[in-house]
C-alpha cells in the first residue's frame, strides 16, 4: 500500500492518476528516443514530473538507446544513483522521486548486423565503436547487467518452449523479493537495489572464495567504486534467487559475468 500511494501521489502531481483511484499497478514508461531532458526528468513552465518520476517503483524502458540524446540520456545518471530528481527553476526547486529499475535495448551497431558476414556492413568493427560510445561510460557504469542477445531466427520460433516458464520464473523472483523484504523490514529499504554503508557490508560480503574472486576481477576489469559495489548488490541478490543465505564465490563468478567488460588497449 505504501507504494502505491507514492505512485499515484506522482501521477497525481502529473495530472494522469484516472478518476482519482489509487493505482496498484507498477508504471512502465517507455519514451520515444526524441524525448527531451525536461521529458525524461521534469521540467516545463509548471514543473511537472518527467518520465524517469512517472515510473517510480517500476520500469523505464529505453529502446535503441544509442538514439538518445547524449546529454538526455546523461541527465539520468543522478537520478539513478540517488532514487531523485531535482528540478531547477530561477523561483523553485523541485525534487521528485525517481526510484526506477532501468532497461534499455540496443543494436551492437547502426545497421544491426554485426558478426554476420552475410548482412554486416563494411564498416564493421569500426561502425560498432562509434555506435556504442554514443553512450557515455558513466551511464554504463549505472547499469547492472549487460547481457548480449543472439538474433531471433525464423526457424527459432518452431522450437518448443524453454523448461521454465514465466510464471516459474515469477514464482522465484517474488521469493526473492520476499526474503529482502523480511531482511530489510525496519531500515528504511525495499530491496538489495539499495544496499549501501553498513548494510552492503553486513548482507552482501561475499565469502572467502568470493571475496578472492571479487579483488582479482576488481583489478583485471577496471572495476570503479560504483561498479564494485553494484557487483556485491547483484551478487545478493542471485544468491537470494538460489534461496542461499551467504553470498558464495559462484555468486559472484555470475555477478562478474554481467558486468560490461573494459575495451581491450
Amino acid at each position: 500500500m505504501p507504494e502505491a500511494l507514492e505512485t499515484s501521489m506522482v501521477a497525481s502531481v502529473a495530472g494522469t492518476l484516472e478518476e482519482g483511484r489509487i493505482s496498484r499497478a507498477r508504471p512502465f514508461r517507455a519514451p520515444h528516443h526524441s524525448a527531451s531532458i525536461a521529458a525524461l526528468t521534469g521540467g516545463g513552465l509548471r514543473v511537472r514530473p518527467g518520465e524517469v518520476s512517472m515510473a517510480h517503483l517500476g520500469v523505464l524502458f529505453l529502446d535503441e538507446l544509442p538514439e538518445f540524446q547524449r546529454a538526455v540520456l546523461d541527465s539520468l545518471r543522478q537520478p539513478l544513483e540517488a532514487g531523485e530528481v531535482t528540478v531547477a527553476r530561477a523561483n523553485a526547486h523541485v525534487t521528485y522521486p525517481a526510484r526506477v529499475q532501468l532497461v534499455a535495448a540496443m543494436n551492437p551497431c547502426r545497421c544491426g548486423h554485426l558478426g554476420d558476414p552475410a548482412l554486416g556492413c563494411s564498416r564493421a568493427p569500426k561502425c560498432a565503436a562509434d555506435y556504442q560510445s554514443k553512450v557515455s561510460g558513466p551511464l554504463l557504469d549505472r547499469i547492472d547487467l549487460h547481457v548480449e542477445v543472439d538474433p531471433v531466427r525464423a526457424v527459432d520460433l518452431a522450437l518448443p518452449p524453454p523448461a521454465e516458464g514465466s510464471a516459474e520464473v515469477a514464482a522465484r523472483v517474488a521469493g526473492a523479493r520476499a526474503i529482502q523484504t523480511r531482511r530489510l523490514e525496519g531500515t528504511g529499504r525495499r530491496s538489495n537495489a539499495e544496499l549501501d554503508g553498513d548494510l552492503l557490508d553486513a548482507h552482501a560480503t561475499p565469502d572467502e572464495a568470493g571475496r578472492t574472486l571479487l579483488m582479482q576481477a576488481a583489478e583485471a576489469m577496471r572495476l570503479s567504486a560504483r561498479g564494485y559495489t553494484r557487483i556485491l548488490r547483484v551478487a545478493r541478490t542471485i544468491a537470494d534467487l538460489a534461496a542461499s543465505e551467504t553470498v558464495g564465490r559462484v555468486h559472484v563468478a555470475e555477478a562478474l559475468s554481467y558486468r560490461r567488460q573494459p575495451p581491450r588497449s
